[in-house]
C-alpha cells in the first residue's frame, strides 16, 4: 500500500500541495483529477520519491518517510513502485522488445518475469521488434506500460497516459488497466477524461476519485464524486468538461 499524509510542497511563492492525504491500495484504482496546474503531477512525483515534499509522510510497503527530516530511501522502492509518464520515454535506438527488457537486463534478471505474457496481454506480437518511430502512439503507450510491469510492481503511477490517444486506443488501455487491477496491482491514475474515469471506477469496491485544485483536495470518494459532487467547484469543473466534449 502507498499513502501520502499531510503532503506539502512549495516552489518559491507557489504552494503546489497543501496538506494532501491520498492512498493507493492493492487491486484498487485511485483517480486523480483536477484542472491544469492543480499539483497532480507534483503529487505523483512526491509519492514516487522523485520529488521531496517540504513536509508530510509518504509510506510504502511498511516503510514511512516523514519530511522534512527524511531523505531518499536507503533502498529505493523501485521497481515495486513504478511510474509511467505520458511522454513514454522509450529509447529510439532500441526496438520495442529491447525497451521493455532493458530494466530486466539492468537488474540482471531473466525473461521469466512474464515478458511473453505481457506481449500477449498488450497484443504487441505484430510490432514487438519494430522501433518506437515505426509504431503508433497507442502502441508506444502499451510498450511503456509493459516495460513498467515486467519487473512485477505492486503499485504503478500513471500520468495522463491517454492524452494523445484516440477513442479506440483509450478503450484498449482501459481494458488493460482493469486486467491489471484484477491481478492485485494498485494504481494511481491522473486523467482529465471523465468518461474514462467512470469506466474504471469499480462501484462499492474501494476504488476512489480525488479532486485536486490549487494543491488541495476539495473532494474524495467513489463514483458519486463524478455523478453528484458536493463541492461547488467540483460541480463546475465537471459540467465544463462534459460541455466541452459534448460540443466537439
Amino acid at each position: 500500500m502507498l499513502t501520502g499524509q499531510g503532503i506539502n510542497k512549495r516552489f518559491g511563492k507557489v504552494e503546489a500541495l497543501r496538506g494532501v492525504n491520498i492512498s493507493v491500495r492493492p487491486g484498487k484504482i485511485t483517480l486523480l483529477v483536477g484542472p491544469s496546474g492543480s499539483g497532480k503531477t507534483t503529487l505523483l512525483k512526491c509519492l514516487a520519491f522523485l520529488e521531496r515534499p517540504d513536509s508530510g509522510t509518504v509510506s510504502f510497503n511498511g516503510n514511512s518517510f516523514s519530511y522534512p527530516e527524511a531523505g531518499m530511501p536507503e533502498e529505493t522502492p523501485w521497481p515495486e513502485l513504478t511510474v509511467v509518464f505520458q511522454q513514454h520515454f522509450l529509447w529510439p535506438h532500441l526496438t520495442i522488445r529491447e525497451n521493455i527488457l532493458l530494466p530486466v537486463i539492468k537488474r540482471k534478471q531473466t525473461k521469466s518475469n512474464g515478458f511473453e505474457e505481457l506481449v500477449a496481454l498488450f497484443e504487441m506480437e505484430d510490432f514487438i521488434d519494430r522501433y518506437p518511430n515505426q509504431v503508433s502512439l497507442g502502441q508506444r503507450q502499451r510498450a511503456a506500460l509493459a516495460r513498467a510491469l515486467v519487473l512485477n510492481p505492486k503499485v504503478i503511477l500513471l500520468d495522463e497516459i491517454t492524452s494523445a490517444l484516440d477513442v479506440e486506443q483509450i478503450g484498449k488501455i482501459a481494458k488493460h488497466l482493469l486486467e491489471l487491477r484484477s491481478r492485485g496491482i494498485g494504481m494511481l491514475l491522473i486523467t482529465h477524461l471523465l468518461g474514462f474515469a467512470k469506466g474504471l471506477l469499480h462501484k462499492g469496491e474501494g476504488d476512489e476519485i480525488v479532486f485536486l485544485e490549487k494543491g488541495e483536495v476539495l473532494e474524495a470518494g467513489g463514483i458519486e464524486v463524478l455523478k453528484s459532487p458536493r463541492h461547488s467547484r467540483v460541480r463546475e469543473f465537471i459540467s465544463q468538461i462534459e460541455f466541452t466534449f459534448a460540443s466537439e
